[in-house]
């Protein structure tokens, strides 16, 4: 199984009750740029170009969690991004409307995590 059938087929079997926007997340992330993989790692879908990305946390319920491994100083650059321990910063989205209005900043954001890493 392809680490894409991989991720889908975890998130179909997912309990979560934000099921929805984290598929939707994965969306925006794996189109936003052509060389991000998509694997599960650390017990969830994460997303990589030459190392990790960024995470999702299924274990909190009550949001989509976004763990971005080394943001650098995006976080400043993006407001959404909630700054973390050890580098790394959280993206929390509660809803289908959270996910639509971080939709272009999320993109953005990731196209930068792939140009800086190259």
């Amino acid at each position: 199984m392809g680490t894409e059938a991989s991720v889908t087929d975890f998130i179909e079997k997912i309990e979560h009750p934000l099921k929805a926007e984290i598929g939707m997340v994965r969306s925006i992330i794996m189109s936003s740029h052509p060389e991000i993989n998509e694997t599960i790692r650390w017990g969830g879908p994460s997303f990589e170009h030459v190392e990790p990305l960024v995470s999702i946390n299924p274990r909190v319920k009550d949001c989509v969690a976004w763990i971005f491994h080394s943001p650098g100083n995006l976080v400043e650059q993006f407001p959404m991004l909630e700054p973390g321990p050890k580098g790394r910063a959280y993206l929390k989205l509660r809803s289908m409307q959270d996910v639509r209005q971080a939709e272009s900043q999320l993109s953005n954001l990731m196209q930068r995590l792939v140009s800086c890493g190259k």
